[in-house]
């Protein structure tokens, strides 16, 4: 008799969405994103359905075209650990997560700063750990410029590297605290690091004690080969871009198969795409409503500047509802659009071109219409119950482990998916109906990084 394979639990993020398109924020449903009262509004929304963790993005400057600031996107954002120590004296259990750049900060200070952050959240800290592609964002800081894309990754290994031994600088049992003798610290040596590398040449001493979780938890979003290895070695979750099942298939399989070679077992990494979400009464109601939403995100003059990232040309003359322009890009070196991730993804922009043409004519497509169809993220459009059965079937297909939800309207919009969806995953048993730890360890299933390797073994066993 086969024994069947036991269901996967989902883990369940959010999102605040931040610089980008994905949010409508013309909507009158839609707040401010810069205001207390809505980031408190979403995370306490994710806390009360259970969510592993909320998560931040990082923008480290605003975006230009053509010299100009873009504004089409919301535009800004205050500065993550702020916001993330505001939050963890709302919250009491959700997870909070914070991209930190590591081209251009220094270990010494963020460490502290996420030390700081398990301490006050009582362990629910985590980082998203990024690297800095372009010189362009580097002009606001001292050392301007730009590291090529190896030594991105080189920096950014030593950099985590550095941090972890800030963080293991102090054991956790220093502390003695003795009022009747008077002593407080049972080793003189507590916090004392050295640190000699490449990119960092540092030593002293830690001045933040070990925290509830040992270490942060760590997420990485790179999806280069470098980013990969990097990911695989030292990472205990991904944010992917890859949710459609295929897809998501293939990177997990590819990412997971790394692991051994670090001596690392397959749910020690965790695989998280972003994915946003449309619900209706109907399943024909919710195709309705996503396209509905996906023409408020792309807007005519939303189309023309995406269109401008391939053509690195002034397009405003064309019209969003005509066809493609017949005049080929620009494959110059200076790009119209500064600080645009998308950028990256064309690096054949001729190619591009001749590609979105041929779509455009066999489908008849505007230049709005193409961008909307080609530059659509994973949706799970549907009802409530369509939405969780699609979600269950990706992760127990071994698509992901769970999902990042960005919803579009910011920040009322996780609210009908917590309490409407949620619930049908928590009935199906691949849900948490409460969390059974404190830390954001315990939601995620990973040990705590002191503990011994035979506890850790135990830990895997019990979760399983």
């Amino acid at each position: 008799m086969t024994k069947s394979k036991p269901q996967k639990q989902i883990h369940l993020a959010a999102h605040f969405p931040g610089v980008n398109n994905t949010t409508v924020w013309s909507d009158p449903r839609a707040g401010s994103h810069i205001d207390f009262s809505s980031f408190v509004h979403f995370a306490k929304t994710a806390e009360r359905a259970k969510f592993d963790f909320l998560f931040l993005a990082e923008g480290l400057r605003l975006r230009e075209q053509g010299g100009h600031i873009y504004d089409l996107d919301v535009v800004g954002r205050p500065d993550t650990f702020t916001v993330l120590a505001a939050l963890a004296a709302v919250t009491d259990r959700l997870g909070l997560t914070g991209t930190i750049n590591s081209t251009f900060n220094e270990p010494y200070e963020v460490a502290r700063q996420f030390a700081s952050l398990d301490h006050l959240s009582d362990g629910r800290s985590a980082w998203n750990v990024v690297t800095s592609w372009d010189a362009f964002t580097g002009e606001n800081f001292r050392r301007g410029g730009f590291l090529p894309q190896d030594e991105r990754y080189s920096r950014a290994k030593e950099f985590l590297a550095t941090a972890n031994e800030l963080f293991d600088s102090w054991r956790g049992d220093e502390i003695i605290a003795d009022q009747a003798t008077g002593t407080f610290l049972g080793d003189a040596k507590a916090g004392a690091f050295v640190h000699e590398g490449k990119h960092f040449d540092i030593h002293g001493r830690f001045n933040v004690p070990r925290s509830p979780q040992g270490r942060p938890v760590i997420f990485q979003a790179g999806d280069s080969e470098e980013g990969r290895e990097f990911a695989a070695s030292s990472a205990d979750a991904i944010f992917s871009r890859y949710a459609a099942l295929d897809t998501g298939q293939a990177f997990y399989t590819d990412v997971k198969s790394r692991l051994a070679k670090y001596g690392r077992r397959s749910d020690q990494l965790l695989i998280l795409p972003a994915a946003s979400f449309v619900l209706g009464d109907t399943d024909a109601e919710a195709e309705e409503k996503a396209h509905e939403v996906r023409r408020q995100q792309v807007s005519g003059a939303t189309a023309i500047k995406h269109l401008e990232f391939v053509w690195n040309r002034d397009l405003s003359g064309y019209d969003p509802e005509g066809p493609l322009p017949d005049i080929d890009p620009d494959p110059g070196e200076h790009h119209i659009a500064r600080g645009r991730a998308q950028v990256r993804m064309y690096r054949d922009p001729l190619a591009v071109a001749r590609e979105w043409r041929e779509l455009a004519a066999a489908n008849n497509w505007s230049i709005r219409d193409l961008v909307i169809e080609t530059g659509n993220r994973q949706n799970f459009i549907g009802t409530p119950a369509t939405v969780a059965r699609t979600i269950n079937d990706y992760v127990q297909a071994d698509a992901s482990d769970g999902f990042i939800l960005v919803p579009y309207i910011t920040p009322g919009g996780l609210d009908e998916f917590a309490d409407q969806v949620v619930p049908l995953l928590q009935e199906q048993g691949v849900f948490r109906t409460d969390y059974e730890g404190t830390t954001l360890r315990d939601h995620l299933g990973l040990t705590h990084p002191d503990a011994h390797p035979d506890e850790r073994g135990l830990a895997h066993r019990a979760a399983s």
